[in-house]
């Protein structure tokens, strides 16, 4: 098909900045540590979402299975922005401690989760390339001044969308001279009732080749969610899931 014109690649874009899935959702999720030396760890945890004027909204709870635990609101979008409870306050997070990982030895951070890259302006589709096998569109998204100056860690972000499904198959984190940090691949999905959800994706380390596995283990889409939902403030309790038979499994 050749490469899109700047016109096309920045509609293409804009396209995948509005998909999602739609409408309030839960997800059951488990963060699966896998050293190359060491033992496998489990974290628990839960993840709602949403979608605000912005763009995508996220409240995810994490437990490391030893008492400790983290509470986090990822907003995405132009103004993008994460908060955490704090044990006795809500804080927001700068930029350099959202891409540290949420627990030692796991490797996926608020900024993994997050992606605001994808709402950076400095955006260049790079060329057609192919992503497990399938046409995907590359994009490299320069990370911006500030991001730099306040200790992000890395240079840009490249991002694979699937030139059919406009799904985002795999992500890397590059630094200043062009190596990978980080990869993320989108491993599998799962249709539930009309709607696809990501079943299973993976974050590795590129430098230790350490790698943890991000699983969702039930969903319940389409729930009813008060308008301060996400708001900053609503970390102060933490959140029961929904009613278990509005939990579908996903396996």
């Amino acid at each position: 098909m050749g490469k899109p014109g700047d016109l096309e690649a920045a509609r293409i874009l804009e396209q995948f900045r509005q998909a999602g899935i739609a409408g309030s959702f839960y997800l059951a999720i488990e963060l699966r540590s896998l050293p190359r030396r060491g033992e496998e760890r489990v974290f628990p945890g839960r993840l709602w979402g949403g979608r605000e004027a912005n763009g995508p909204v996220f409240r995810l709870e994490i437990e490391d299975g030893q008492g400790g635990s983290r509470r986090l609101i990822l907003r995405n979008g132009v103004e993008a922005g994460v908060w955490r409870w704090a044990g006795s306050q809500v804080e927001q997070v700068a930029p350099a401690a959202a891409v540290a990982p949420l627990f030692p030895g796991v490797e996926v951070s608020a900024f993994d989760l997050q992606m605001p890259f994808v709402y950076w302006p400095v955006a260049q589709l790079e060329k057609l390339a192919r992503a497990f096998g399938r046409p995907a569109y590359s994009y490299l998204f320069k990370a911006p001044p500030a991001f730099l100056e306040q200790g992000g860690g890395f240079a840009a972000a490249r991002a694979y969308l699937d030139t059919q499904f406009n799904a985002l198959m795999q992500t890397e984190l590059v630094a200043a001279n062009g190596g990978v940090l980080k990869t993320f691949y989108l491993v599998s999905l799962k249709k539930v009732g009309e709607q696809y959800i990501p079943r299973q994706a993976d974050y590795r380390n590129e430098l230790t080749r350490d790698k943890t596995r991000f699983q969702v283990t039930g969903a319940a889409l389409n729930l009813p969610l008060p308008a301060a939902a996400f708001a900053p403030a609503s970390l102060a309790e933490p959140w029961a899931p929904p009613a278990a038979g509005l939990v579908l499994p996903v396996e």
